[in-house]
C-alpha cells in the first residue's frame, strides 16, 4: 500500500526542550509493508516507510500495536494525522488524493492490529523512485524548437505551459490532456486554426495566441467550458477579420487583446462582456464602434491606429419601411416581451435573426427595418483611462446607432442639436 502526498513529522517532545518544529510539509512517498527479519524465515512486523528527496533511504516507523490515534476528520480535504506511541511523533499528511488517503488510513488501522490490508499479504518495503517523490512540476517554458519534447509527454501536473518560437503549425493534442492547465501561452508560432477541444481545458484562465496565423476564432470555443473559466485572452498580431457573435458568451473575460489584426468590426453585442476591464484593439480596420459598446465599464481602453470614420448624425442610412411588415412587428414583440422561441417552434433562420437583433436608442429592438446613423461618442464614458485614438489627441470615436422609428430618430436629433448649440 503506497501513498503520494506531503508529509510533516512532528516530534511531540520538542516543546519540552523549548524547540519548535519546522512547520512545513515535504513531498513524500509513504509505504505500508513488512520488513523481513534477517536470519529468520518468519514474516517481519508491519512498518510505515516515508521516503523524501532528502531521505531516499526512507524513515521507518513500526505500526503494529504502536498507533496511539488516527485523526481522519479532514480526510475529505486530503488531510490526516497518524499519532505514534514510540517514537512520540505525529505524522501529518496533506495534499493527498482523497480516495487513496482513505484506503491508506484503513490499511494503517489494520496494520496497527497486526492484520494485512487485503487478502493478499503485504509485500516487502521497497524504496521509492526519485520521480515518485519529486515535487510535481507546475510550470514549463519552452522557447526553442530543439527543446520541444517529441517522444515524452508533458507533465500532467502542469498549470502554466509556454511554447513559443517553436514554429508550431497546430496545437499539440498532448497539451489538451493537461486538465490542471491554467495558463497556455502559444505565442510566436505558425498556428492557423484552433482545435475545438481547447474548450475541454476546464481550468484554463489565460490563453495567449499572440503572433500566429489565426484567421478565425471558432464558435465552438465560445460555447465551451471556457465561458466559465477564461478571464484573459490575447489574439493580437493574427489575421482575424471578425469575431463571431457568440464570442460574447465568454462572459468571464477581464482582459482582451486583439491588436494588429484585420478586424472590420467588433461583435455587436460586446456589451455582454460585463466583467471586461482591459480592452486593446489597436491597428485594425475598425470604421466605428457597435451600439452596445457604450454599456461597457472599462479601466483601460486603446483603439489607436484604426481608420475611424467621421460622425454623420445628420446623414442617416434609412432602411425603415413604413408600415412595418408582419415579420418585423412580430419579431420586435417577441423580443420586447421575452417570448420564448427556438428551432423547435420557428424556422432556424428566424432564430438567428432574433439573436442578432439591433437595439434602438430608446432601448427597443429592431431587425431589418431601422434608421442607422454614425454619432460621436466620448470614450471616457466607458473607460477611466483612454489611449488617444488619433495623433491629434482626441478621445472621441464614431459609434453606430440604430433607431426603430422616425420618432426615435427625431428625438435623438433634437438632443444632438441642443448639445451642439451649448
Amino acid at each position: 500500500m503506497r501513498l503520494q502526498c506531503e508529509v510533516e513529522v512532528i516530534n511531540r517532545m520538542l516543546p519540552t526542550f523549548g524547540m519548535r518544529n519546522r512547520g512545513k510539509g515535504t513531498r513524500a512517498m509513504l509505504s505500508v509493508g513488512r520488513q523481513d527479519e534477517k536470519g529468520s524465515g518468519q514474516r517481519g512486523a508491519i512498518y510505515l516507510m516515508i521516503c523524501t528527496l532528502k531521505d531516499k533511504a526512507g524513515s521507518r516507523y513500526k505500526l503494529q500495536e504502536n498507533i496511539e490515534n488516527l485523526f481522519s476528520k479532514f480526510v475529505n480535504e486530503g488531510k490526516a494525522t497518524i499519532r505514534l506511541r514510540e517514537p512520540a511523533v505525529d505524522i501529518c499528511l496533506s495534499k493527498a488524493d482523497v480516495c487513496n488517503l482513505r484506503n491508506f488510513i484503513s490499511a494503517v488501522g489494520l496494520a496497527h492490529r497486526g492484520k494485512d490490508a487485503s487478502p493478499v499479504p503485504l509485500s516487502r518495503l521497497v524504496l521509492a523512485k526519485t520521480s515518485e517523490i519529486e515535487k510535481p512540476r507546475t510550470k514549463l517554458i519552452i522557447t526553442c524548437k530543439k527543446d520541444y519534447p517529441l517522444t515524452k509527454n508533458f507533465p500532467y501536473s502542469l498549470e502554466h505551459l509556454q511554447v513559443s518560437f517553436c514554429k508550431l503549425a497546430r496545437v499539440d493534442m498532448r497539451m489538451l490532456c493537461l486538465k490542471k492547465l491554467q495558463k497556455l501561452d502559444l505565442s510566436n508560432n505558425h498556428i492557423k486554426k484552433l482545435p475545438k477541444t481547447i474548450g475541454d481545458l476546464v481550468c484554463l484562465q489565460e490563453l495567449i495566441l499572440q503572433n500566429n496565423f489565426l484567421e478565425a476564432f471558432e464558435v465552438e470555443l465560445c460555447n465551451s467550458t471556457l465561458r466559465n473559466s477564461l478571464n484573459a485572452l490575447d489574439l493580437s498580431e493574427n489575421k482575424l477579420k471578425a469575431l463571431p457573435v457568440q464570442f460574447c458568451n465568454l462572459r468571464e473575460l477581464v482582459s482582451l487583446k486583439i491588436d494588429s489584426n484585420e478586424l472590420i468590426r467588433l461583435p455587436f453585442n460586446i456589451g455582454k462582456l460585463s466583467k471586461l476591464r482591459f480592452l486593446s484593439a489597436t491597428k485594425n480596420k475598425l470604421p466605428y464602434l457597435p451600439n452596445r459598446f457604450r454599456t461597457l465599464v472599462l479601466e483601460k481602453l486603446d483603439l489607436f491606429g484604426n481608420p475611424l470614420v467621421a460622425a454623420t448624425p445628420m446623414a442617416p442610412d434609412i432602411q425603415l419601411k413604413v408600415p412595418l411588415s408582419i415579420l418585423e412587428t412580430s419579431s420586435r414583440a417577441a423580443i420586447r416581451y421575452r417570448i420564448p422561441y427556438g428551432p423547435q417552434l420557428i424556422p432556424k433562420h428566424l432564430c438567428q435573426d432574433l439573436s442578432v437583433a439591433k437595439t434602438c436608442d430608446c432601448g427597443g429592438p429592431c431587425l431589418n427595418s431601422f434608421i442607422q446613423a454614425i454619432v460621436s461618442f466620448n470614450l471616457h464614458q466607458v473607460s477611466q483611462s483612454v489611449v488617444l485614438v488619433d495623433s491629434m489627441g482626441g478621445t472621441e470615436a464614431p459609434m453606430v446607432c440604430y433607431f426603430c422609428s422616425l420618432t426615435c430618430y427625431s428625438l435623438f436629433l433634437d438632443k444632438y442639436l441642443q448639445s451642439t448649440r451649448m
